[in-house]
């Protein structure tokens, strides 16, 4: 067998670990492969892993499983991994979550304290070297502050899923008002918001965002709230180019990078849903869907006048004026 065969049998003896197991679909999504492939590597994991049982779900199909324990002495993590999750530790720091990076700090000392001693020692040197590289641990910028109280009532609102009552004042606002909302999500970002619905509008208002540095006392209570079928928060937040979003806003942006600068945003990734379009005179046009005209503004700011804003208008007359050239691009 070969070094990567055995690493893809290694990686579905994994997913078969899962509560449910694993079966062949699942498979054939995971490993990008035929039905006819995927029944040939159950069949090498039952070989390899004679614990593995074999049965059959509520929808008459074949699910595969095998019991955690069998191949927990083939899953020391790498270095790389360690790495992995120290990284997002810091992020989690960086955003103002405190309590989800205790949490993840808690699972990286579980993961350690497993790591057999003749292998941890070596782990060590090898994870803090690339982690001085990447100079994790200085690593200055703006963070969002919140009262880690009401962070801990979103994040307990959220689970439930149950109705939240929030002190919450609006820009425009001079006191904080109460209201009663149904959490659907968290967008995390220079500033975070929770997305939700406010209950004295009715179960068909929209859903808005809530600035979480703005709430001033938020606290759990017993009602369960209905979240809309078919929400996604990764759809919704592809809604907006940052944080905010807008429904009077959303709409097509397209942004043309002069040639002097193309190459350069040829390797960034403005939105999930852009295209790009090489132009005859070595511009670039990139075009998305989305609303945040302020954020946008702001990382337009960066690009100087190696960026013009074909569309919307709106957009275009809110940049006029403020491009001017940097002797270096973002």
């Amino acid at each position: 067998m070969s070094f990567a065969k055995g690493q893809d049998l290694l990686r579905l003896a994994m997913m078969a670990t899962r509560r449910r197991g694993v079966s062949l679909m699942e498979i054939e999504e995971e490993f990008a492969c035929s039905e006819r492939t995927a029944q040939r590597m159950t069949d090498a994991l039952q070989a390899a892993f004679p614990q593995t049982e074999r049965r059959v779900d509520e929808d008459r199909r074949a699910r595969w499983l095998i019991p955690a324990r069998a191949i927990a002495p083939l899953l020391t993590p790498s270095a790389d991994e360690l790495v992995a999750l120290a990284e997002a530790i810091a992020q989690l720091d960086m955003a103002g979550l405190r309590k989800e990076a205790a949490h993840a700090r808690g699972l990286e000392r579980k993961v350690r304290a497993l790591i057999p001693p003749e292998q941890g020692t070596r782990l060590d040197v090898d994870t803090e070297a690339v982690l001085e590289a990447l100079g994790h641990a200085a690593r200055p910028g703006p963070r969002p502050a919140a009262d880690e109280g009401v962070v801990e009532a979103i994040y307990e609102a959220l689970k439930g899923p149950n109705l939240l009552r929030i002190m919450y004042r609006r820009r425009d606002e001079d006191e904080p008002h109460e209201r009663v909302v149904a959490p659907h999500g968290l967008l995390l970002g220079v500033r975070r918001y929770l997305v939700a619905r406010d209950t004295a509008k009715g179960p068909q208002a929209n859903l808005r965002h809530y600035r979480v540095e703005e709430i001033q006392r938020a606290d759990l209570l017993d009602g369960m709230c209905e979240i809309d079928p078919g929400f996604s928060l990764k759809r919704h937040a592809e809604k907006g180019f940052g944080s905010y979003e807008s429904a009077d806003e959303f709409g097509e942006v397209v942004w043309r990078f002069t040639s002097d600068a193309a190459a350069h945003a040829r390797r960034f990734v403005f939105h999930p849903t852009q295209t790009t379009e090489e132009m005859a005179d070595g511009s670039l046009i990139v075009r998305f869907m989305a609303s945040g005209h302020l954020e946008m503004t702001w990382h337009l700011y960066a690009w100087g006048d190696a960026v013009e804003v074909i569309a919307p208008l709106a957009l275009r007359e809110m940049v006029e004026g403020h491009r001017r050239r940097f002797p270096a691009l973002p």
